[in-house]
């Protein structure tokens, strides 16, 4: 939770959020997503509601892994009065896909030993595809959770407690059995930031909200005019891989 001196700061905007590339506690500062504050259908209990990912049921992704991904993108990328969030965007229903793709289960990746902890500019070196480095993470961050909050899962939390985790496992610091917490933190947001700014015809970015709010001209032909302009937005509506204008 957060202190006194932590509600008193500046509110972080979207802009500096997609800066940073990183986790930052941006929800705590907006209106009705401070932590232990109830959200959408929360029932008072001081766990907020995360916003259900509609119209889409998982096929990789078991009952509790999907209450895990919904609630961790809500907190990785959450809505403001600048645009939508990752759930809002379909993210969870982009990485649920992208699960079942040959590259997510190592078919394209080199998966023969020796598996070495090896320096970040030589790659990833482990011997779990991306799809089970996500599965054994969530497993392992929600047997964390249980153990250090009275039985609780993750998606139980409230949005303090989760970014507080999250955070940890950004900086390696969580203690997670059978996975580094911060090689599933740094899968797991590289694959939201995928979602959210993907063409839409993988699930996420939906009405290319995302491309809209970065100004992000999509699939048209030709904006070369346009490349080098600072002081003006780009005029025309995004158009992602079918055609369809935003």
């Amino acid at each position: 939770m957060k202190d006194d001196a932590d509600q008193n700061r500046p509110t972080l905007t979207r802009r500096r959020f997609f800066q940073g590339l990183t986790l930052l506690p941006v929800a705590a500062a907006l209106p009705g997503c401070a932590p232990g504050t109830p959200t959408g259908n929360g029932t008072g209990s001081g766990t907020p509601a995360t916003p259900a990912a509609k119209d889409y049921t998982p096929e990789f992704f078991n009952a509790a892994e999907w209450a895990f991904i919904t609630a961790a993108c809500d907190r990785l990328i959450p809505s403001d009065e600048t645009g939508p969030g990752a759930v809002e965007s379909g993210v969870p229903e982009f990485l649920d896909r992208h699960m079942q793709t040959p590259y997510a289960a190592g078919a394209i990746w080199y998966m023969q030993g020796p598996f070495l902890e090896a320096p970040s500019e030589f790659g990833y070196q482990g011997k779990l595809a991306l799809r089970d480095i996500l599965r054994v993470g969530i497993d392992a961050f929600d047997a964390h959770c249980r153990s250090q909050f009275d039985g609780k899962s993750f998606a139980q939390l409230s949005h303090g407690q989760q970014e507080t985790l999250l955070k940890a496992a950004e900086g390696g610091k969580l203690e997670l059995e059978a996975i580094s917490s911060k090689l599933f933190f740094s899968n797991l947001l590289g694959e939201v930031k995928n979602g959210y700014f993907a063409d839409p015809k993988y699930g996420a970015n939906k009405d290319m909200a995302a491309w809209k709010m970065i100004g992000y001209p999509g699939m048209r032909a030709d904006y070369i005019d346009w490349i080098g302009v600072r002081d003006k937005a780009y005029p025309l509506p995004p158009v992602d891989l079918s055609g369809r204008r935003g």
